[in-house]
C-alpha cells in the first residue's frame, strides 16, 4: 500500500500543477490580446480612439512576446521557494513602512488590486477551496501576502512583467477588458488543476457553507429606538462616569482645543459598549477592547496597541465566508428582497464564524460587528445598491476588529472612517444621474480593493480612505456638474482672502519703521491689500496690471510723505491725475462701490494736501527705491499660512457682489460656543444638511472646505451654492438654522443600536 506523501510535498506539488497550467496558458495570452485589438479595429470608432488602438496593437506585436517571457521567468522563480506567512506587524511599524513606499509602487499595487478584484464566479470559488486545502497542508491560517496563489500577487506579477517589457499604462488601459477576461480564465484553470490534483490525493474534500445559509425566520425583531442623551443619569451603568470625566477634561481645561458635542457623544457610546462587552467577556478572557483614548485637538491620542492575530480556524472560516458572501451577493440594482437575503446570509455566517472562534473575545467581536452591519443594511437612507457593497465589507472589517483592539476604542480608525465617509456622501444620492453613477462606481472600486488585501489590517483601509478623499475633491471640483462652478468660485474667494491677509501682514512689516499717516495705513491695509490680492488672483502676481497696482502703492506712500521743496510738490501735482486714476481702477476691480471710492479719494486728497505743509521727515531716495523693489517682489516675502485667519469683515464686503449661482452667508445665527466652532471645523465634505437661509429651507451638501475649514461651500441639488465662513457656520449650527441630515455617523449609530440590543440581551455575546 502506497503511503501518502508528506503534507509539504503535497502542497508543493499542487503549486507546481497551478504554475504549469499558467505557463501553458501564458503562451496564448498575447495572441488573445492582439486578436481582441484587431477585432476592435474592424468596428466603427472615433479617429482618435482608432489611432490609440493601432498604437497599442503595434506595441503588443513588438513587445508581447517579451511580456510573456517576463511572466514565465517570474513563474519559474516563484516555484523555487514556498512563501511563508508574514509575522504580525504592529500598527506603528505598518505606518512607518507605508511612508517609505514609492508612489509608483502604490500605483502598481492599486492596479494589481483592481485586476485581482475582477475574479468572479467559478474561479473565485475554486480559489476559496484551494486556500482551505493549502491551509490544512501548510498549517497556517492565511496565505502569505506575496503567495502567488493569491490573485493580487499574480496580478502584480503580470503588471511587473508588463512594465519591464516597455508596455505602457495607456496600453494596459486600452486592453483592460481583454486582460481581465484572460486573467480570470487562466487563474481559474490553474486553481481547478491544483484542486483536482489535491482531491485525487484525498486532501480536504470540499466543505460547503451553503447548508448554513438559510433565510432567517420571520420572527419579530425587537425594535431599537433612539437612546436618551447619555450623561451621569444614563441607565447604561458604570461606563457613564468614564465618559463624564473625559468630557470635563476636554471642555474645562483644554484651552482652545475643544471637543464638539457629536465627538463627545461618540466617545461616550464607544465607552459604554466597551464596558458592557468587558463585563460579559472579562471573566473568561481578560480585558477585551482598549480604553478609548482622550481626544486632544482634532485627533485622538492613540495608545500603543498590540495587534492580536486571528486564530487559524477562524481565519480559514473568514476566508471561506468572504468568498461565499461575494458569490451570493445580489447585483447593485438590488431591491428589498435582495437586502433581506443579504441580512439572512450575514446572520448565517455569524453563527458559522462564532463556532470557529477560538476565544470568548473573538465570539464577542463577531457578534458586535454583525449587529453593526445589520444596522447598516437596515439604514433606509442609504440606497439599496450602496448597501449591497457595504455588506461585502463585513468580513474585512471583522478581521480588523479582531486583530486591532482600537477599532472599538476610537472614532478615527480608518475602517470606521471609510464607512462613515462613503455613507455620508450618499444620503442624498440619486442613482439616476451621471454624478450618482460616478460616486457608486468609486464605492464599488474601494470595496473591491479592500477585499483584495484581507491581511493588511488598517493599512488597506487607510490607503483607500486617502484615495476616497482625493476622489471627493476631484468629484466635486470637476465631475459633478452641480458643484463645479460653486467650488471654483469658492476657491478664488479663499485665494483672494488669504492673499489679502498675507499682503496686509507684509505691508505692516514694510511700513513699521516709516513715518506714515495712520489714515494712509488704514487705506493700504484695509483696501489696497485687497486690490493687490484681486489683481494677483485674476491676472497673476507678475502681470503688468498687478505690477501697476504695486507701483501705485509706492507712489501713494511717497506722495503722502512730507514735501519740503517746491520741486517735490510740483512732482506730486504732476503725478496726481494718473495716480488717482489707477487708485479708482484698482478699487473698481475689487468691487468697491463708487460712493466708497469717492470717500477714499477725498481722504487721500486731504492727506496729500497735508503733506505739503508737514514738518515730518521725508522718505529718502534709497529708502523709496528699496520700498519699490520690495513691492515688486512682494510674493516672495509673504508669510506662511500658519495661523492666518480669514477676516470675516472682508468677506462681508464680497457679499455685495454675489453671482447668480453663489450666495455668501455674512449674517444670521447666534454667537457660537467654542464647541460649536469645533463642530463646524470637523464637518466632512460630502455630508448633507437642511439649511434655512434667506427665507427658504432646502437640502444642501458640503461640497468644499478650504484650508482648516475656514471657508465652507454648500450646494443644493439644483447647483445653488452658499459660502460660509467657519464662525458664521458655527452660528447657524448653534441657532439650528443648519441641521445635519445624519446627526451621528453610520458606525456610531450602528454601535449605539448594538449597545441597546446587548443591554437587552447580554447573553448574545457568548451564544
Amino acid at each position: 500500500m502506497t503511503s501518502r506523501p508528506p503534507a509539504h510535498d503535497l502542497a508543493q506539488a499542487a503549486r507546481r500543477a497551478y504554475v504549469d497550467t499558467l505557463v501553458k496558458g501564458s503562451a496564448a495570452v498575447p495572441t488573445a490580446l492582439t486578436q481582441a485589438l484587431k477585432s476592435r479595429l474592424l468596428k466603427p470608432a472615433p479617429a482618435r480612439q482608432a489611432y490609440a488602438w493601432r498604437d497599442t496593437l503595434a506595441s503588443m506585436q513588438q513587445h508581447g512576446a517579451e511580456w510573456q517571457m517576463g511572466i514565465l521567468v517570474r513563474l519559474r522563480q516563484a516555484l523555487k521557494g514556498t512563501p511563508q506567512p508574514s509575522a504580525p506587524v504592529s500598527a506603528t511599524e505598518s505606518m512607518s513602512r507605508l511612508g517609505l513606499v514609492e508612489e509608483s509602487t502604490i500605483e502598481r499595487e492599486i492596479s494589481g488590486a483592481r485586476l485581482a478584484a475582477t475574479l468572479r464566479g467559478e474561479p473565485l470559488a475554486q480559489l476559496s477551496d484551494l486556500q482551505v486545502r493549502m491551509q490544512a497542508l501548510e498549517g497556517h491560517g492565511e496565505l502569505a501576502p506575496d503567495d502567488y496563489l493569491r490573485p493580487e500577487a499574480m496580478a502584480r506579477l503580470w503588471i511587473e512583467a508588463w512594465e519591464e517589457a516597455k508596455l505602457t499604462p495607456a496600453d494596459w488601459q486600452a486592453l483592460q477588458d481583454a486582460l481581465v477576461e484572460e486573467f480570470a480564465h487562466w487563474l481559474g484553470q490553474g486553481y481547478h488543476q491544483a484542486n483536482r490534483w489535491l482531491l485525487d490525493q484525498g486532501v480536504a474534500p470540499e466543505v460547503d457553507l451553503r447548508p448554513f445559509i438559510r433565510r432567517a425566520p420571520n420572527a419579530p425583531v425587537q425594535p431599537v429606538g433612539p437612546m436618551a442623551p447619555m450623561g451621569p443619569d444614563s441607565s447604561s451603568g458604570h461606563a457613564a462616569p468614564v465618559a463624564m470625566g473625559r468630557g470635563m477634561a476636554a471642555g474645562g481645561g483644554g484651552g482652545d482645543r475643544r471637543v464638539s458635542p457629536q465627538a463627545e457623544q461618540a466617545h461616550m457610546i464607544l465607552t459604554q459598549l466597551q464596558a458592557l462587552v468587558q463585563a460579559q467577556v472579562q471573566p473568561a478572557a481578560g480585558p477585551t477592547f482598549e480604553a478609548t483614548a482622550p481626544q486632544t485637538g482634532d485627533t485622538l491620542a492613540h495608545a500603543a496597541l498590540a495587534d492580536r492575530p486571528v486564530s487559524p480556524r477562524l481565519g480559514a472560516a473568514l476566508q471561506r465566508a468572504q468568498g461565499a458572501m461575494n458569490r451570493g451577493a445580489p447585483s447593485s440594482d438590488a431591491g428589498a428582497g435582495s437586502l433581506d437575503e443579504l441580512r439572512a446570509r450575514s446572520q448565517a455566517f455569524k453563527q458559522v464564524l462564532k463556532q470557529a472562534a477560538g476565544t470568548a473575545e473573538e465570539r464577542a467581536t463577531i457578534e458586535v460587528v454583525a449587529m453593526m452591519f445589520q444596522s447598516l443594511l437596515q439604514e433606509e437612507r442609504l440606497p439599496a445598491s450602496v448597501r449591497v457593497w457595504f455588506a461585502r465589507l463585513q468580513m474585512p472589517v471583522l478581521r480588523v476588529a479582531i486583530s486591532e483592539p482600537d477599532f472599538f476604542a476610537t472614532t478615527d480608525h480608518p475602517a470606521r472612517q471609510l464607512i462613515d465617509r462613503m455613507g455620508c456622501c450618499v444620503m442624498g444620492f440619486d442613482a439616476s444621474d451621471a454624478a450618482g453613477e460616478v460616486l457608486e462606481r468609486e464605492i464599488k472600486r474601494v470595496v473591491q480593493v479592500v477585499e483584495a488585501y484581507p491581511d493588511t489590517g488598517r493599512r488597506v483601509f487607510q490607503t483607500v480612505l486617502t484615495e476616497f478623499e482625493h476622489f471627493l475633491s476631484n468629484f466635486f471640483q470637476h465631475e459633478n456638474p452641480n458643484t463645479r462652478a460653486g467650488v471654483s468660485l469658492a476657491q478664488q474667494i479663499e485665494q483672494r482672502e488669504t492673499l489679502a491677509i498675507q499682503y496686509t501682514i507684509e505691508l505692516r512689516r514694510m511700513l513699521s519703521d516709516m513715518h506714515v499717516d495712520d489714515r494712509l495705513r488704514d487705506f493700504l491695509f484695509q483696501v489696497w491689500a485687497d486690490v493687490l490680492a484681486v489683481t494677483a488672483v485674476r491676472e497673476g502676481s507678475q502681470a503688468e496690471v498687478t505690477l501697476q497696482m504695486k507701483r501705485a502703492a509706492a507712489d501713494l506712500i511717497w506722495s503722502a510723505s512730507a514735501k519740503g521743496s517746491p520741486e517735490e510738490r510740483a512732482e506730486v501735482i504732476r503725478r496726481l491725475p494718473q495716480l488717482l486714476k489707477t487708485l479708482r481702477e484698482g478699487m473698481g476691480h475689487a468691487g468697491v462701490t463708487v460712493a466708497k471710492q469717492d470717500a477714499h479719494i477725498r481722504t487721500l486728497n486731504n492727506l496729500l494736501a497735508t503733506a505739503f505743509t508737514a514738518k515730518g521727515p521725508a522718505i529718502s531716495p534709497d529708502r523709496l527705491e528699496e520700498l519699490k523693489d520690495n513691492l515688486q517682489t512682494l510674493e516672495s516675502m509673504l508669510p506662511g499660512l500658519e495661523g492666518v485667519e480669514l477676516d470675516e469683515d472682508l468677506l462681508r464686503d464680497i457679499s455685495g457682489h454675489e453671482t447668480a449661482g453663489l450666495d455668501v452667508a455674512s449674517e444670521g445665527g447666534e454667537p457660537p460656543t467654542p464647541a460649536m466652532v469645533a463642530w463646524a471645523r470637523e464637518l466632512p465634505v460630502g455630508s448633507w444638511y437642511r439649511l434655512q437661509f434667506r427665507g427658504r429651507e432646502e437640502s444642501v451638501q458640503l461640497a468644499w472646505a478650504g484650508a482648516r475649514h475656514q471657508l465652507l461651500l454648500f450646494v443644493n441639488p439644483s447647483g445653488r451654492a452658499v459660502l460660509f465662513p467657519q464662525k458664521r457656520l458655527a452660528a447657524y449650527l448653534q441657532a439650528g438654522l443648519m441641521k445635519a441630515v445624519q446627526e451621528e455617523s453610520l458606525t456610531i449609530k450602528a454601535a449605539r443600536e448594538a449597545l441597546a440590543r446587548l443591554e437587552a440581551n447580554p447573553a448574545a455575546l457568548q451564544a
